[in-house]
């Protein structure tokens, strides 16, 4: 194992745990499907470049053919025409086109097997891509429906726990007590001037039917002679004066 290996390993070791806790599974997911989709202009490039050097060994073999169809009608006619030196140069050319043919057709059945497996690749990678993506997009729905189920079993473990639930109480309570205050100010501001004086006009006519009572009770003789209300003077039996009261006032 490499040094470079080991270290990376210790690394990984090191700050994998808190870089699993940072990833995102959603944001990760959803990054490789764009690289995914990003690869697939580069491959469209790549197989664009092998099979236009296909489509170019396939014009250089067709010249090569045609420079070979011309080459033997000219040594046939050198030949005929008696020129054998003229016919044994042309020969020459005709071996060297021949071999050059011969590679440029070996190169381009190549070609033509790398431009049907670039373009096999391009459409695995496409339909794999396709394939990718779907499970990606049903996972990210996974990861949502799990956030969503985090959250929810949070919630609820913190109403288990009380914490809400005493918050809640808390706050209902000292609503509880400001709406009474408010209540009780609204009440003491709805009591007028004129309720009160209703209030000490009802006490005074209490206060005279009591008097009024005890007068009735005085004269029947219900009373003895000092008993009285506090501050209310007795009043004087019938056929009585203030001078006589002791009967000896005009004797």
């Amino acid at each position: 194992m490499g040094l470079w290996t080991r270290m990376k390993r210790s690394v990984r070791s090191l700050f994998g745990g808190f870089i699993e806790k940072t990833e995102d599974p959603e944001l990760i997911l959803q990054q490789t499907i764009r690289d995914m989709r990003d690869r697939v202009p580069e491959l469209n490039n790549s197989v664009a470049q092998v099979m236009a050097t296909e489509k170019l060994l396939a014009k250089n073999k067709e010249r090569l053919e045609t420079q070979q169809v011309d080459l033997d009608s000219k040594i046939r006619a050198s030949v005929k025409m008696g020129r054998d030196d003229i016919a044994t140069a042309y020969i020459g050319q005709l071996q060297q086109v021949q071999i050059d043919l011969q590679k440029t057709s070996q190169q381009l059945e190549h070609a033509n097997l790398a431009s049907k497996q670039a373009l096999k690749a391009r459409d695995n990678y496409v339909l794999q891509m396709q394939r990718r993506t779907a499970e990606a997009m049903q996972l990210i729905n996974q990861s949502k429906q799990a956030k969503l189920q985090e959250q929810l079993a949070q919630t609820m473990e913190s109403f288990q726990l009380g914490d809400d639930a005493s918050t809640f109480n808390e706050m209902r309570d000292k609503i509880d007590r400001r709406a009474a205050a408010a209540e009780a100010k609204m009440q003491l501001g709805s009591a007028s001037v004129d309720t009160q004086m209703q209030e000490i006009e009802r006490e005074a006519l209490d206060m005279q039917l009591a008097d009024k009572l005890l007068a009735y009770k005085r004269d029947m003789g219900l009373l003895g002679a000092g008993t009285g209300a506090p501050g209310t003077q007795a009043l004087p039996a019938e056929g009585e004066t203030g001078s006589g009261q002791n009967g000896t006032g005009g004797r």
